[in-house]
């Protein structure tokens, strides 16, 4: 798992007022939360908290706090139109706690010709150690056939990590191409034409 360290500050005016003038500096406004303690409100350099944020449950260690200092996103707010960060939610881990997250579901192979392939879940929600946070859980499709439905049950999970989503939550779907209707031959269409 990848730990980001990312300098904060913490934030001493409140409102949309003082979010706007953070944002036009270059910061983003966001909450650290977790293990009773009082929330804390931040600002966070936004160009460093944006490329922490492309790694999918990134850890990030929050430097110029007096304790409680690793956290893990857990909810993002980007602008509707130009996809600018608005604010974010912290969580705050310790070493060896379990957190639930969703972990991208990578398919790895082949169904077998001609069947087709309709991926339905592309995430799976696993509860694991915040140190151990897989980067992506794998799923062998190698060889499966027309009509086979595998559910998340089936999914082999990194150890350590419990499935938290439903065991029968449908993974993918293979079924059979569709075939378009045959066109007409030309004799045929003239015959019916013709009547």
């Amino acid at each position: 798992m990848s730990e980001v360290r990312i300098a904060a500050e913490p934030r001493t005016e409140f409102g949309k007022g003082a979010s706007r003038r953070a944002r036009r500096a270059g910061k983003v406004p966001a909450v650290l939360y977790g293990h009773g303690t009082e929330p804390r409100h931040l600002n966070l350099p936004g160009h460093e908290l944006m490329l922490a944020l492309k790694t999918p449950n990134v850890l990030i260690r929050l430097d110029g706090l007096d304790k409680n200092n690793l956290a893990l996103p857990k909810s993002v707010q980007r602008d509707a139109i130009k996809g600018f960060l608005e604010h974010v939610d912290l969580l705050v881990v310790t070493k060896g706690e379990k957190v639930e997250v969703e972990v991208p579901l990578v398919l790895t192979g082949e169904v077998k010709a001609p069947g087709v392939l309709n991926q339905e879940l592309v995430t799976v929600r696993v509860e694991v150690e915040a140190h151990n946070i897989p980067g992506q859980v794998e799923f062998d499709i190698q060889g499966l056939e027309i009509g086979a439905v595998p559910t998340a049950g089936e999914v082999v999970l990194p150890e350590g990590a419990t499935l938290i989503d439903d065991p029968e939550t449908t993974v993918l779907t293979v079924s059979a191409p569709r075939v378009a209707d045959e066109p007409e031959t030309s004799t045929e269409a003239a015959e019916a034409a013709a009547e």
